[in-house]
């Protein structure tokens, strides 16, 4: 029988307080998220780990002192072994604290599969998500000297397992609101800075067919709803609107909130700190009615069977890069789609 490595992608977390700090910078010294040259980068990703891990501890204190990412992730792999079968089995590569690309890497040619599939736990594809994990996985692999042939799922928007999940928390959290109440919900994201977006990235456009999609399945014409962006930071024009800004308007308008992940599949600081704690907070403050926030699709059975339907899909055949729909997703006017080529590099 053959043997198919799956390597899921995910962004990691400190596991430990001591952890922030070096996390910050792994994190800002990344070109993907800092576009300046060496040492510059260096430079400017060390002040800004030394400013932040102060603030970023007592988040991580609140969460108990670590990120819960990585025992999320490896419930996902886990959940996605035993839906893939036989021939499969599962790695992690978290981009910027352990396990990282080289651990992961070091594993896979260990096992010595035949073929390798690079999964994204990042529904939607963004050149600072998907494509630095990318990068990072090349340059580990070849120093592990793993030449395995590889194909990558950029993005997955629009699978339908994950929809349903989403479509599902929602139903069920519309259904348990008061008759009458007005309701919005909140469809809320990881923001970019505009530049990015301006460089070609589709990672908004593909949030939005996200969207679309939950709406479709959801079949609720008269639905309030509102995609958002949250956690931005430094002084870049992000791109809008941001989801306090929401919350606000939603307290003006006496509407209350329904609030969905929509770009997360597991629980971190941004969920559990920001959108719990930090908007809860904000939503009291500025006169929301009522604030509920949705948890993330985590190991829902929909979303587990639907994404390891996709991963089958990628090991038997189709491009050596391909979206979520079996080949490019994205438009043409989006330069920095991975699939524009559909050569791996």
């Amino acid at each position: 029988m053959s043997r198919t490595a799956v390597v899921l992608f995910s962004l990691g977390g400190p596991d430990s307080l001591p952890a922030v700090r070096p996390f910050l910078f792994n994190l800002f010294n990344d070109a993907a998220i800092i576009r300046l040259p060496q040492p510059f980068r260096w430079l400017l990703a060390s002040l800004i780990a030394a400013r932040r891990a102060p603030i970023a501890r007592e988040i991580y204190r609140h969460l108990g002192g670590g990120s819960p990412i990585l025992a999320n992730t490896q419930a996902q792999a886990r959940a996605l072994e035993a839906a893939l079968g036989e021939g499969f089995r599962t790695f992690i590569a978290m981009r910027y604290w352990h396990p990282m690309s080289a651990a992961a890497a070091a594993a896979v040619k260990a096992w010595d599969p035949d073929r390798v599939l690079l999964v994204p736990l990042y529904p939607q594809f963004s050149t600072t998500t998907t494509d630095s994990s990318v990068g990072a996985w090349h340059a580990a692999a070849a120093r592990a000297g793993l030449a395995t042939p590889t194909r990558l799922l950029c993005c997955w928007p629009e699978e339908p397992g994950f929809i349903a999940a989403v479509a599902e928390e929602i139903e069920g959290a519309l259904r348990e609101m008061p008759a009458g109440e007005r309701v919005r919900v909140l469809f809320s994201a990881h923001g970019l800075p505009e530049k990015i977006v301006a460089a070609g990235d589709p990672y908004p456009w593909q949030v939005e067919r996200t969207v679309a999609a939950v709406r479709a399945r959801l079949a609720r014409p008269e639905l309030d709803s509102v995609i958002c962006f949250q956690s931005r930071v430094g002084p870049l024009a992000w791109i809008k609107p941001a989801t306090d800004a929401e919350i606000r308007r939603a307290g003006a308008d006496k509407v209350s909130l329904i609030v969905i992940p929509i770009a997360f599949v597991s629980e971190h600081s941004e969920t559990l700190v920001e959108l719990d704690r930090d908007y809860g907070k904000l939503a009291a403050e500025t006169g929301v009615p009522r604030y509920r926030r949705l948890p993330t699709v985590s190991v829902h059975p929909a979303f587990i069977v639907g994404l390891a339907e996709r991963i089958k899909a990628l090991a038997t055949a189709g491009p050596a890069v391909a979206s979520g729909n079996g080949g490019r997703l994205c438009p043409g006017r989006f330069a920095g789609c991975p699939a524009a080529t559909g050569v791996l590099t």
